[in-house]
């Protein structure tokens, strides 16, 4: 395997030997954050640099080794997936940890202060899930130096991932528009502002040097006039959630009625409780909601999570997606994340026995029935009867004009 590692490290040097050096600084400095290490390595000075290179040679080299055979890994698992029919989405966060090789080896992409801390860092306003905000703490981008470069980085950080997955949600996309930013040392979200993002010059650099948009936009939160019309302007689908729909309000654009083809709808995000556990917290009036636009009559808490399951696959959206709790019927106990909540998050694993169940069959017929199969085309004059753009695709390919399950 020498002569492919070699290559590995020599094609994915821009990143890979600042990754390795970190991670070998970080375990020489005990774990510390990198802003605590000499203020030479801090500051990067290049004889300090060289001088750590000589001294932890075998340790970079054992997490350059690390890192060849990890992606090596996800590329066989790539090639199995494209052999048994299936697409990989992969996540690409919008921020970076401020403890990071991204922001160690790259300070003039963050808006950072002369000792290399963040003046600002990343959060949203109150919303749905927290009264006072998120205050999420990562540092903010640079976006003028960024553009400056043509986004280089940011590119990179797109093709390396594309080389794992066929599809990128974007997190965050309203970053893109604009993102609230907090001074550092704020103990809330709710002190900060709007800071305008890259807009249209991102997606035409990512465009222009990768050759499509193979994204989905996770355009939730809030939502200004901005932000969907840098969604539309490159037809990246939007995001709705069937958690968010029933508050009575006929205009909620998370209502089936209200989508537009070039959609992906969640029943529930890793972000919310599964949608029985869900249920059951919701008021009397609110599940009456809910039932009467699944023109049902109400029922107990198991039958909510095939319900909405149902209500997702009949609609005009071009990709469906159900997390597995919800096609297991599970409810508390099986949450992925709570935002806000800095601990105790990603505990919930799935076993073999656990898919010994009778729902997968269930939703092979569902699929079925739907036409969302691999191989089923939409019907076209429905999707035109109902006012959709059929010509919108869910990525920016062709190929890709089928209802994927």
């Amino acid at each position: 395997m020498q002569p492919a590692y070699q290559e590995f490290c020599a094609k994915q040097a821009t990143w890979l030997e600042d990754y390795a050096l970190f991670r070998a600084l970080k375990n020489k400095f005990g774990g510390t954050y990198y802003l605590e290490w000499p203020e030479d390595l801090v500051q990067r000075k290049p004889a300090a640099l060289a001088k750590v290179r000589r001294e932890l040679a075998n340790e970079i080299d054992q997490f350059r080794l690390e890192q060849f055979l990890l992606l090596r890994q996800a590329e066989e698992l790539k090639h199995y997936a494209h052999s048994k029919g299936v697409k990989v989405i992969g996540d690409l966060p919008f921020f970076v940890s401020p403890d990071s090789s991204d922001v160690w080896a790259n300070p003039e992409f963050f808006l950072l202060d002369e000792r290399r801390r963040p003046r600002f860092v990343a959060a949203v306003p109150p919303d749905y899930f927290s009264a006072e905000g998120q205050l999420w703490g990562n540092p903010v981008y640079n976006w003028d130096a960024l553009r400056s470069t043509g986004y280089g980085w940011c590119v990179d950080r797109v093709r390396t991932l594309l080389a794992h997955v066929d599809v990128i949600r974007l997190d965050h996309f309203r970053g893109f528009a604009a993102a609230w930013h907090v001074p550092a040392g704020a103990k809330t979200a709710q002190s900060g502002e709007w800071v305008q993002g890259p807009g249209a010059s991102f997606f035409q650099a990512i465009r222009s040097e990768v050759g499509r948009l193979p994204f989905i936009a996770e355009d939730l939160g809030t939502i200004t006039a901005d932000v969907a019309t840098l969604r539309d302007q490159f037809q990246v689908p939007g995001t709705r959630v069937l958690q968010f729909a029933f508050d009575g309000h006929e205009d909620n654009p998370h209502l089936p009625q209200n989508f537009v083809r070039n959609t992906v709808v969640y029943t529930g995000t890793h972000d919310n409780p599964p949608t029985r556990e869900w249920y059951e917290q919701l008021s009397d009036p609110q599940k009456q909601t809910l039932w009467s636009h699944l023109k049902r009559q109400p029922v107990t808490s198991a039958e909510a999570p095939p319900a909405l399951i149902e209500m997702a696959w009949s609609s005009v959206a071009a990709l469906t997606i159900a997390p597995l709790q919800d096609v297991l019927d599970l409810g508390a106990g099986s949450r992925m994340n709570v935002p806000g909540r800095a601990n105790g998050n990603w505990r919930w694993r799935v076993t073999e026995k656990t898919l010994s169940t009778s729902a997968f069959p269930w939703l092979r017929d569902l699929s079925e029935r739907s036409k969302r199969c691999a191989n089923a085309r939409p019907n076209v004059q429905t999707a035109k009867a109902q006012g959709q753009d059929s010509r919108k695709r869910i990525v920016d390919d062709t190929s890709s004009e089928q209802r994927i399950p």
